[in-house]
């Protein structure tokens, strides 16, 4: 499983890279514009995606800064929140590369901001979690970008494993 969650991270930065460069192609207007998307527009997305990387990752590793809530502005313009992205994909990356088996095989207690009660759950299980968030919201962006008649993007898992990813394709 470490070997699973260290292709996710991989991808995961991969993935924003592709994202981050079709968002910069965007007017401020554009990029700042409600298509519906559930935190409205590619600007609440996206710093959306990045708190909620934060929460988790205080809750895996107890260290960084999280905000309190999942609609937190992080960063009010692109260029400030295409750095911190970059800064977390290396973050998390270096911090799945740290895990082994065991520590996966773990429990994590938390509490949810939405609800907070105590959860203990396995780690690998919240590391599904984590991941597939992210993958759900680059989706909500991915749509957000097409409402804006830009460009689809390829996003897929397989296209990566085919391209930067070979080395997890064996």
């Amino acid at each position: 499983m470490h070997d699973h969650y260290r292709m996710f991270a991989d991808y995961n930065r991969w993935a924003n890279r592709r994202l981050y460069a079709a968002a910069s192609e965007l007017s401020d207007s554009e990029y700042r514009e409600n298509k519906g998307a559930f935190f409205g527009s590619l600007h609440g997305t996206l710093n959306h995606i990045l708190a909620a990387d934060r929460i988790w990752m205080k809750r895996f590793t107890k260290d960084g800064e999280a905000p309190s809530r999942l609609d937190a502005i992080l960063h009010d313009d692109l260029i400030g929140l295409t750095a911190a992205r970059v800064a977390e994909d290396e973050r998390i990356i270096a911090w799945i590369d740290s895990l082994d088996e065991k520590r996966l095989a773990g429990r994590i207690t938390y509490s949810p901001l939405t609800n907070p009660v105590e959860i203990t759950e396995r780690l690998g299980r919240t590391l599904a979690h984590f991941f597939n968030h992210q993958t759900h919201h680059r989706g909500q962006a991915h749509a957000t970008l097409t409402a804006l008649k830009h460009p689809s993007l390829t996003l897929d898992l397989v296209f990566f494993l085919r391209t930067e990813g070979e080395k997890w394709a064996d």
